[in-house]
């Protein structure tokens, strides 16, 4: 089968919904599967995209307890307010049916909460218990006792305490956000109720069902060693962290009663339900077949989830990097336990990676890192965020668009801050790709006429700046290829960069005003001409990223229809016929104003309080007249000069660096720090150092962060480094030689 009509499936992560969607979320999950599903169908691909709202679980009761309503209240709020602004932000959600027809895909944004999607589940882990793939386990569990008596199990996110493995504080029952480590309760340190930390808690006894995960160590290490040379080094990371440590069973049913209930028979299952992990990543499978019943024949959904001897729908993965090892240890080895019972096999039989007729694994999870916000993560419990309703009231979608696209967080963390914000996109969107785009539709209004441009071109003189571009294309489409979404907007941006070059340089407006036809004039003249052909490209080409300001560029040229119904490769057509519209020009885009948003940020702040609208945003900094204490907006984040003095900064020089034995992406660097014993510190620097360059440099360091662990061992300290946010790692050293322990200030 042809490149042109590949089937592929792009699954997208579900969020929680038990609260809006803050930026963090928008940038780690849900905008680049947009990007992508849109460049994937201009290619002329069959796409079909699913995600929805993960309505079950923990996050939902904690949220119903702590605003004393029930759980179906929150998720039907939440489920509305989520799809409406990632609709609102331009994702394609709404368009179930793709506009080619039902066969080229389309979109479903489902909840777990629909009963088709609670019927498949039962159905498959009935399955999978007949084909033996569960064990029974007792295991320890935390008991909340209520002092009036009675009591509880408490899931995982209601008890906090300290990670075993980083010793990081406020960690989750059952994962640790600052290290990424996964564990059981009870395994937790100085464990704690969440919801009422006065109660007495104690570990009981309880009995659950678990997925065998060992029997699919083999099948799984062939998966991982066949695909992971394409994955991006934060997934083969973290995967074969997983397979290394070796597999073991994991819990797939707990004692809750918010959720999908455990389809067995007996007492023993009265009061429990599927455990939301195993549950929510089969939301890729079931809302594939639920969109198939609803919008096109009832067996389509097999179309994209069943390898044939002509083709293997290529799986594609969008999340977060916290949610790696379910994407690609434990969603993968759901999927092979069901091929295995698909052809009436038992988990006596050793389990093989899928063939003819199976469901494919995923080709791809091109997870991202984190967004931050003024150098702290984005938090939906903290209520630390900048949320997706309340931005998109305020702001053009194609600004966030724009601005998360050049600063996605792909192969390391990013960071969201007001000023950034402001400085790209009026630094370069506007300045690149607004200006140029409206340099033309002005000069071209000046020129007048039906269209001003079309007697002025001349091919003949354009081959140099077509193949220009048409190379520039393809870097974009390579990039866009392989999830490298930065470097593809940096590309497109680089074609608005070279509009506006070749105009420069041409400087048509010299030539404006009549006067003697020369060859200088006829070219210069031409060269604004073809001004109007590198518009249209670039309406093309941006569409994944801007598809609003795309379409608003489409009109202004005078062109007819939907950008979004341009194959991607007709960016490169010379020869269409040059249209025009002849409305008067007005800026693709408007200018941002960085003092007017911190005042609207500070009135939100100051007229919402933490329980109010959804819509209201929390945080940000702005100083007000008359030297007034400053107040806090999200996205601006001053510090006290006693707090910047308390850090203690100092020169070092690196003895010697090891490799992590724990941690693919950690060194274990021995500092000497001017004092006798010195200082270990481990530093993620390996994708920017070898350990030969790092030995004898004299680096800044921070002397009095407290100890940690790091994959079992101490780091003493943190060195400084530089990152442009490109991909560009430096440690801060200094000019001259000074002695280890000197004192930086």
């Amino acid at each position: 089968m042809s490149n042109s009509s590949e089937r592929v499936l792009v699954a997208v992560a579900w969020p929680y919904a038990n609260g809006p969607l803050h930026l963090g979320h928008v940038a780690g999950c849900y905008l680049p599967p947009d990007i992508h599903a849109r460049f994937e169908i201009a290619k002329g691909n069959k796409v079909l995209m699913v995600s929805g709202s993960d309505e079950h679980g923990t996050p939902i009761t904690v949220s119903a307890e702590q605003n004393n309503v029930k759980p179906q209240d929150i998720v039907d709020e939440y489920h509305e307010i989520n799809y409406q602004a990632l609709q609102d932000l331009g994702c394609i959600w709404a368009k179930n049916i793709d506009q080619r027809g039902a066969d080229y895909g389309g979109a479903l944004f489902n909840r777990t909460t629909d009963d088709a999607h609670k019927k498949i589940v039962q159905d498959n882990f009935k399955s999978l218990y007949e084909a033996g793939f569960f064990e029974t386990k007792v295991m320890e569990q935390y008991y909340e006792i209520n002092p009036n008596g009675g009591g509880r199990f408490l899931p995982d996110r209601y008890v906090e305490g300290d990670c075993p493995e980083c010793g990081a504080s406020e960690a989750r029952g059952d994962q640790c956000d600052e290290c990424g480590t996964t564990y059981e309760a009870a395994e937790l340190r100085n464990p704690k109720s969440k919801m009422n930390p006065e109660f007495k808690i104690e570990i009981r006894e309880t009995e659950h069902l678990f997925y065998r995960l060992d029997l699919f160590q083999d099948a799984l290490q062939g998966y991982y060693d066949l695909n992971s040379s394409r994955w991006k080094s934060n997934v083969r990371a973290m995967t074969k962290q997983w397979l290394d440590m070796g597999l073991r069973p994991r819990a797939v049913t707990r004692d809750l009663d918010w959720g999908i209930d455990v389809p067995l028979e007996g007492e023993d299952w009265v009061g429990k339900c599927i455990y939301v992990w195993f549950e929510a990543v089969q939301g890729y499978l079931s809302c594939s077949q639920i969109w198939a019943s609803r919008y096109s024949e009832p067996s389509d959904w097999e179309k994209w989830w069943r390898i044939s001897e002509d083709e293997t729908p290529r799986h594609l993965y969008f999340l977060g990097k916290d949610n790696i090892p379910f994407h690609t240890v434990i969603w993968p080895a759901i999927i092979m336990g069901l091929n295995h019972v698909n052809k009436g096999l038992n988990a006596s039989q050793p389990v093989g990676l899928p063939g003819i007729e199976d469901f494919p694994l995923a080709y791809d999870v091109p997870a991202m890192e984190y967004l931050m916000l003024a150098g702290g993560q984005f938090s939906k419990s903290r209520k630390h965020a900048v949320w997706l309703p309340s931005f998109l009231e305020n702001h053009d979608p194609d600004y966030l668009r724009y601005y998360l696209g050049i600063n996605m967080p792909e192969n390391h963390d990013t960071d969201f801050n007001w000023p950034d914000f402001v400085e790209k996109i009026n630094s370069e969107l506007i300045a690149a790709y607004g200006n140029f785009v409206h340099r033309i539709r002005t000069l071209g209004a000046k020129i007048g006429g039906e269209n001003p441009y079309s007697s002025l071109e001349r091919p003949d003189l354009m081959t140099e700046h077509e193949s220009h571009l048409e190379e520039l294309h393809q870097k974009i489409t390579n990039s866009l290829s392989q999830s490298r979404y930065k470097e593809a907007l940096r590309g497109i941006m680089n074609g608005a960069k070279y509009g506006n070059q070749i105009i420069q340089e041409a400087a048509p407006w010299k030539h404006m005003k009549g006067g003697e036809i020369t060859e200088e004039k006829e070219k210069s003249m031409a060269t604004l001409a073809f001004g109007w052909r590198i518009c249209r490209w670039l309406s093309i080409v941006s569409n994944p990223f801007l598809p609003f300001s795309a379409q608003r560029l489409w009109d202004d040229l005078g062109l007819d229809g939907d950008v979004d119904s341009q194959t991607w490769q007709s960016a490169n057509d010379w020869r269409v016929d040059m249209t025009w519209n002849n409305v008067k020009p007005t800026p693709l885009f408007q200018r941002l104003d960085l003092e007017e948003i911190l005042e609207r940020e500070n009135s939100v702040k100051t007229s919402h309080s933490e329980d109010d609208s959804v819509h209201s945003v929390k945080g940000g900094k702005k100083k007000k007249k008359g030297g007034e204490k400053m107040t806090e907006i999200e996205g601006v984040n001053f510090i006290e000069f006693d707090q910047f003095m308390a850090v203690d900064l100092k020169l070092g020089k690196i003895l010697s660096v090891e490799d992590h034995p724990n941690a693919d992406r950690l060194y274990v660097v021995n500092l000497d720090d001017g004092t006798e014993k010195g200082r270990t510190i481990c530093a993620g620097l390996k994708e920017f150092y070898s350990k030969e360059e790092m030995v004898g440099m004299y680096v800044a360091f921070v002397a009095n962060l407290a100890p940690r662990k790091l994959r079992g061992i101490f780091s003493e300290g943190m060195m400084l480094a530089a990152d442009d946010g490109e991909g560009a790692v430096k440690l801060l050293t200094i000019d001259g030689d000074l002695s280890p322990g000197s004192q930086i200030r």
